[in-house]
């Protein structure tokens, strides 16, 4: 198995991003392994990393997640390779289908077959970021000196099959604790990494239930994580809540969310307790801790230091 490594996400809430390089040299320096942007309705996925690799040295660095919707093989391989050069091969390409919200709702591309859009993505990529020809003969410039690691943002058997067969590893999300080993055995890629995003809320854990319903039911309402959900095994207990939201009503829908799967996918309290239920995942097959702190402002530095690996 791939050694445990430690990985935060980028860029943090509430920090203009001329104001990150202090914070991305104190994150390598409590020694973190990686560094992993988010691409939702902030920031785009790449620049953050365009400004970690200036002033870090060792940290990986790496998109959770970029689709392949929204921008084409050729214009992801110019991004990665651009990134790869300029981190000194540092850099992984994360890649997921993303959802119908993102992809469709948003940006007006079609969210037609996302399995085959990712398959297609990454037969056309790998060719490419070695120095080859991809579609319509497109060809990099200066292509990688070493080819680009690529990471598949996987929720389900078949997401996390195709990232075993043609990844280098697999990103979950928003996963509960007493579903981590199905997930892990569905992707069955001995020496493969596999990755996880962890919402981490300090401080007691019933203070932070409130925020933590509203992030819950934001993103299990969504098609592709309600499939997910229901696909671990909580059709039944999401329901309600699911049928609330669909219907427009949005305050019943957070009245609705079950708090034992909030409690199973959240990570509370104090440094130790965060670290100790880390850990519990890491026994059931995670490889890569991306956490997210959740705080409040001026307090990122702080945090950094607390979770840090011990």
């Amino acid at each position: 198995m791939p050694d445990l490594r430690w990985g935060l996400t980028v860029p943090f809430t509430g920090v203009p991003l001329a104001d990150h390089g202090e914070l991305f040299r104190r994150a390598e320096a409590a020694g973190y392994d990686d560094l992993w942007s988010s691409e939702t309705s902030g920031y785009d996925g790449f620049t953050p990393l365009a400004l970690a690799a200036v002033h870090t040295r060792r940290v990986r660095l790496g998109t959770g997640v970029v689709n392949p919707f929204t921008r084409g093989p050729a214009v992801l391989a110019q991004h990665a390779a651009a990134l790869a050069d300029a981190s000194g091969g540092r850099f992984v390409l994360g890649l997921g289908s993303s959802s119908d919200v993102i992809v469709e709702r948003w940006n007006g591309v079609p969210f037609e077959r996302p399995l085959s859009r990712m398959r297609a993505a990454l037969e056309a990529l790998r060719p490419v970021l070695g120095g080859g020809r991809g579609p319509g003969g497109f060809r990099l410039e200066a292509p990688p000196a070493e080819p680009v690691p690529i990471v598949v943002a996987a929720l389900r058997g078949r997401m996390l099959a195709l990232a075993a067969e043609l990844g280098d590893g697999a990103f979950t999300n928003f996963l509960p604790l007493s579903g981590a080993r199905q997930v892990a055995q569905a992707f069955g890629a001995s020496g493969k990494d596999l990755l996880c995003r962890f919402f981490c809320f300090p401080g007691p854990e019933e203070d932070a239930l409130p925020a933590a319903r509203r992030m819950l039911v934001s993103y299990a309402t969504v098609p592709v994580y309600t499939a997910f959900f229901e696909w671990l095994g909580w059709a039944e207990r999401i329901a309600p809540m699911v049928a609330a939201w669909r219907a427009g009503d949005r305050a019943r829908a957070l009245e609705l969310v079950p708090d034992e799967l909030v409690r199973d996918v959240f990570v509370f309290g104090a440094p130790a307790a965060q670290h100790e239920r880390l850990r519990a995942f890491a026994d059931a097959g995670i490889t890569t801790f991306v956490l997210a702190p959740v705080y409040e402002a001026g307090r990122v530095g702080a945090l950094i230091d607390a979770l840090a690996p011990r």
